[in-house]
């Protein structure tokens, strides 16, 4: 199987990839043994988080260099994925996916999207290439989708206000539990709301396991 594409927004929740959700997701692939190749915008952050005081800081950072933290420096920019060379791609959350990848954090749902992640992600869900959406993540996918002309269902757990977003961005919201995930077969598009609900990191966990062994059994196919 081709490696399967993560790409992260960062490294932090507050202003980029949230770590846990982007760990869990490397371990749950390196457990099934399957290949993967990271990825990142080579771009400035919308912002710098003191994630232990929860200020903006007033200095610039690079995504991918920051995102190269969570990699251990095994990272390339995301202008150079090719989705002939990759079997799925996996998003993890945290809030560098609403600033760093598009702007729905400033704009709401009519937010810009970064072109490269636009290209990347609409590109695959064309080819039917399986996707995977971690934690707010999903409503970048339901964006996506609308770009795609595509009806996905997708979750973010039981949060109605970000539902109601996925919903009106055309998609279908479905209510999950912490530990599942919900799989649009026909879409090729799988889901699951950790920190949206987890409220341990043993919780966050079990949802991404069961996302990353859904997202590669379908690769497979």
């Amino acid at each position: 199987m081709k490696p399967v594409a993560v790409i992260l927004s960062g490294c932090g929740r507050a202003d980029g990839s949230e770590i846990h959700e982007s760990v869990f997701t490397l371990l749950a692939l390196s457990r099934l043994q399957k290949a993967f190749c990271i990825y990142a915008p080579d771009r400035q952050q919308a912002r710098v988080v003191n994630h232990r005081t929860g200020e903006t800081n007033q200095e610039n950072r690079n995504v991918l260099d920051e995102a190269a933290r969570i990699a251990r420096g095994n990272i390339l920019p995301l202008s150079e994925l090719h989705i002939e060379d990759i079997s799925a791609i996996i998003l993890p959350g945290g809030q560098g996916v609403s600033q760093n990848l598009w702007n729905y954090q400033k704009d709401g749902i009519r937010g810009a999207v970064n072109p490269d992640i636009e290209k990347a992600l609409t590109s695959a869900m064309h080819a039917h290439i399986p996707l995977g959406f971690i934690c707010i993540a999903p409503v970048l996918g339901a964006r996506i989708a609308q770009i795609a002309g595509k009806r996905v269902t997708l979750t973010i757990g039981m949060d109605p206000e970000t539902a109601a977003d996925i919903e009106a961005l055309g998609c279908r919201h479905q209510k999950s539990e912490v530990h599942e995930c919900v799989i649009d077969t026909k879409n090729r598009v799988v889901s699951t709301a950790a920190y949206m609900s987890a409220r341990t990191i043993a919780e966050c966990n079990s949802g991404i396991e069961a996302l990353v062994n859904a997202v590669c059994e379908m690769a497979e196919q």
